[in-house]
């Protein structure tokens, strides 16, 4: 890939990614840093496989925050990956979503290390942005402190 195409590429997604870190999440970059994270990772976690796609835009990221902003229980860590940027850290993530396939978006409630609620594109694409806030609401009540 040329390093203009690159450059264009990381101005497109800025506001994308910006969206979920002004709403307290943290981003993983790369393979390592996931693995980091997952290695010393308590508790619960919501992770965010973002995208560019209008469904990422108009339902999974404004669900994930509006679920974290409505509900009074709340997982304890917020981080994203972004499909189709960084490639690497996105595939280390998957490898934590056990018996689901690649998916993004997607959203991912975690215990430790272990998936307790998955959302995958399917769910999202065709879903009302209320009913994602809901679902993962629910998911928050049922599995966070």
């Amino acid at each position: 890939m040329s390093m203009a195409y690159e450059e264009y590429m990381k101005q497109v997604v800025k506001p994308m990614r910006e969206e979920l870190v002004q709403a307290n999440f943290k981003e993983l970059l790369t393979p390592e840093e996931v693995e980091e994270f997952m290695n010393h990772v308590t508790g619960t976690t919501l992770v965010v496989v973002n995208s560019v796609c209008g469904c990422a835009a108009g339902l999974a990221r404004p669900a994930a925050i509006r679920a974290i902003e409505e509900s009074t229980v709340k997982p304890d860590h917020l981080v994203t990956v972004f499909a189709g940027q960084e490639r690497e850290a996105t595939a280390k993530m998957r490898e934590y979503f056990s018996g689901y396939e690649p998916s993004s978006p997607s959203i991912a409630l975690m215990q430790g290390k272990e998936v307790v609620h998955f959302i995958p594109r399917e769910d999202i694409e065709d879903s009302e942005v209320e009913n994602i806030i809901a679902s993962l609401k629910g998911a928050f009540e049922k599995n966070c402190k």
